[in-house]
């Protein structure tokens, strides 16, 4: 089973990503109107994989974004070096009193019947500032760049953050770079910049010059303006829906090869049946079902978008891909934060049907 890709074999980096870096605040079981402590986490969906791909997967990764210059953007700073990401920031010079700021995440884990709760303070956001031409592509490109990504979150934060990403996608393929994106579609974002239909024109531009793309039947539809087929799920891990839309990506977007997006049905915070499936270059193939105690569900998603992408560049089979990717999503949310904790050899054995047994 081929995946349609051209992946070079070298290069100064393996991965790339563009987008914002927050901290997220998380008070562990206790909701936020009783909370007396968080711990920090530093996230961002494109991040996150990068930060996965560094630590886990022992790949050369880098994440290009703005950088507030106060002490939060100091403890981010530090969290991306910790992780082994190369950093290639625009800095912003904080007032002391507005910003620019780093963006909070604020996101308590719930816990049994009562579901996590995520809101957001992105006021001022140095990151939605970010524009093209504020980048020098052409030199970060130099040395090679294996694969780019970037996503629908980041893109929708301001007009501006979207051309950026666009002008990313053309130099990247420019450079032959394979390219992906996470659709991820927010709706409360994209509604402060024009709603859906501006969403689906903006994301368009983007998805122009993109290779592989992420996302489940509802960011296909809203992210890329497709419409589902005649077809009703008999359950969350039902893939018949997402599968009956690929004709319509295809026609619509003929030149990408791959659109990937896990599945999860959610019996209760901490009890989620989770698997993956793909469209890869003509084919689909599917991972498995496993039965997860999840202790934090944030970064999942992430977490198979690095296994899967590491399968990928390293030329594993496509479904052997897959399943590296769904091993890896899977064992992130076993982990406090939105960023792996996991080895290679822990998502390897999960992969090939590894068990929770205790290693002596």
């Amino acid at each position: 089973m081929s995946d349609g890709l051209k992946i070079r074999k070298d290069g100064e980096l393996d991965f790339l990503s563009l987008g914002a870096l927050v901290h997220r605040l998380d008070p562990g079981i206790i909701p936020f109107r009783k909370a007396a402590e968080c711990r920090i986490h530093v996230s961002g969906g494109e991040f996150n994989v990068a930060a996965n791909l560094s630590d886990c997967f022992r790949m050369k990764t880098a994440i290009v974004s703005a950088m507030a210059d106060y002490p939060i953007g100091d403890l981010i700073a530090e969290r991306v070096l910790a992780m082994g990401v190369k950093p290639i920031y625009k800095h912003f010079k904080h007032d002391g009193v507005t910003g620019p700021n780093m963006a909070t995440v604020y996101s308590d884990r719930g816990f049994g019947v009562r579901g996590p709760v995520v809101f957001y303070n992105r006021a001022n956001e140095a990151a939605a500032q970010l524009k093209s031409g504020d980048f020098d592509w052409k030199a970060i490109f130099a040395g090679g760049v294996r694969w780019v990504h970037c996503g629908g979150i980041f893109a929708a934060l301001s007009p501006t953050t979207a051309e950026l990403a666009a002008e990313l996608m053309r130099e990247a393929k420019a450079a032959g770079a394979v390219t992906s994106f996470d659709l991820n579609f927010r709706e409360k974002l994209w509604k402060i910049h024009g709603g859906d239909t501006h969403a689906v024109e903006t994301i368009g531009k983007i998805v122009e010059n993109v290779d592989v793309l992420v996302g489940n039947e509802e960011d296909l539809q809203k992210g890329l303006g497709i419409s589902g087929p005649e077809v009703a799920a008999k359950s969350k891990l039902d893939p018949s829906v997402f599968f009956g839309m690929i004709d319509n990506v295809v026609k619509k977007l003929p030149h990408v090869k791959i659109v990937a997006t896990t599945l999860r049905e959610v019996h209760s915070t901490n009890r989620h049946s989770w698997s993956a499936v793909a469209w890869i270059d003509g084919k689909t193939c599917a991972a498995p079902t496993a039965e997860l105690d999840v202790l934090d569900r944030v970064g999942g998603g992430d977490g198979f978008a690095a296994g899967f992408i590491f399968g990928l560049l390293t030329g594993e089979a496509p479904e052997d891909a897959l399943k590296l990717g769904w091993a890896h999503g899977a064992l992130l949310t076993t982990f406090p934060g939105d960023t792996t904790m996991a080895t290679l050899d822990q998502v390897r054995a999960f992969a090939k049907g590894g068990t929770a047994r205790i290693q002596r």
